[in-house]
């Protein structure tokens, strides 16, 4: 996977040379450039930003360098032999980011990040481009950041671990919270390691039983209790149809039953037992 980020702070991203994803870059895994936006400037300061039309506060950051920089991280990128470039917007009125779309993602030969800073990137760069490539507009959360790189890090950390070869072990992500599957709605469960004991603290029996299918159910009830108590608008927008009867069985203690139009909702005053 090649990814270009173009952005008015390239030391940002020096997170990229570390940990899985300074190893995938290491490997060849991941071809990795970051160019800075303020090379493609023409006055003396440098200037990226102006003053946004229909007035109010903040700057909006300019067509010129953008257009200049993109066109020639593309053309960087075909002469280089990458195809199919999608850009990738980080931005707060962007669709959310989630598990789903990191594997969309990985999917992908080549991504094109632009982070922005003040008020954002004057709309007609993403219409420009929504000519050329597939445009994602993503955000990280519901909040604001001073800038966009914090969430190309978030983005590229999430993507990169799906890439084949890059965790020791393939299986690690299968489990994960929201991955697609039978995790697809669920937050994944507390984990545990030696020593069995520790400060007077035991591990659940069932993980020292060796029975595999008495585990895999304990980490299914606890996903099934992490999730209804941490986020249950995930168990809201879940099918019934989607569970098990064991599944339907933790959900009731939990304090859920099925609904008419198939859905589950929570008992008013329910208590976790």
């Amino acid at each position: 996977m090649r990814l270009d980020v173009v952005t008015i702070f390239p030391e940002y991203l020096e997170p990229l040379n570390v940990s899985l994803v300074g190893k995938a870059r290491a490997r060849g895994q991941l071809d990795v450039h970051v160019h800075d936006l303020r090379d493609w400037t023409h006055d003396r300061h440098n200037t990226v930003d102006d003053t946004p039309y229909g007035g109010g506060p903040g700057m909006v950051m300019k067509t010129g360098p953008w257009g200049e920089a993109l066109d020639e991280a593309l053309a960087d990128g075909y002469e280089a032999g990458a195809h199919g470039p999608v850009m990738v917007v980080p931005t707060p009125s962007g669709r959310p980011f989630t598990q789903e779309l990191a594997v969309e993602l990985s999917e992908r030969p080549w991504l094109i990040f632009t982070p922005a800073r003040y008020e954002g990137i004057d709309r007609r760069v993403m219409d420009e481009y929504a000519t050329r490539m597939p445009v994602y507009e993503v955000s990280i959360g519901d909040y604001v950041l001073a800038g966009g790189e914090a969430a190309v890090l978030v983005v590229t950390e999430a993507v990169a671990r799906l890439l084949p070869g890059v965790l020791g072990n393939a299986e690690s992500h299968r489990d994960d919270s929201f991955a697609p599957g039978e995790m697809a709605n669920l937050l994944e469960g507390p984990v545990y390691t030696k020593p069995p004991v520790w400060r007077g603290r035991d591990i659940p029996d069932v993980l020292l039983s060796g029975h595999h299918g008495r585990i895999a159910r304990w980490r299914r009830d606890e996903a099934f209790r992490r999730t209804a108590r941490n986020r249950p608008d995930l168990i809201e927008r879940c099918e019934a149809s989607a569970f098990d009867k064991k599944d339907r069985e933790i959900l009731s203690i939990l304090g859920w039953q099925p609904s008419p139009d198939g859905r589950f909702w929570r008992r008013p005053q329910a208590v976790e037992e």
